[in-house]
């Protein structure tokens, strides 16, 4: 190869900004889950969240306080960066998630960024017949 290929090959394979999809610089996208609300212990404020590899997010979760709410998404946990944690003001810094119990009414918030694409399927420990069920889809 002569040195001109080798320079326009370099040029082709490079990523250029203008392919880039994720721009963790910047703000995190908010995402509201809210559990119970004043018309239904059962209520979900969403049940499908979509999101893209590569973007910051930032997922408040809360609860009425109405029932015990034990979030599991084990498989959507195991495929994102967490960056960090808060909860009622303080800050955690725990690199992996398996689920979430509120027992009483409180408030979390996860800022991350999906790492996978798929579909992730969560629930509500002992709540899913009454409809407390959801999918985060990443592409």
């Amino acid at each position: 190869m002569n040195f001109l290929m080798i320079i326009i090959f370099l040029f082709i394979q490079l990523p250029s900004e203008s392919n880039a999809e994720g721009d963790l610089s910047i703000r995190s996208k908010k995402l509201v889950l809210n559990l119970g609300s004043d018309k239904s212990d059962y209520d979900m404020s969403q049940k499908i969240f979509n999101m893209e590899t590569g973007k910051a997010y930032r997922l408040e979760i809360t609860s009425m306080g109405f029932k015990e709410y034990e979030l599991e998404a084990e498989d959507f946990f195991r495929n994102i960066w967490i960056r960090s944690i808060e909860i009622d003001g303080i800050e955690l810094d725990a690199p992996v998630i398996n689920e979430i119990e509120f027992e009483r009414e409180g408030e979390i918030e996860i800022k991350f960024v999906p790492i996978r694409p798929g579909e992730y399927d969560f629930e509500i420990e002992r709540l899913q017949s009454k409809g407390m069920v959801g999918k985060f889809i990443v592409k």
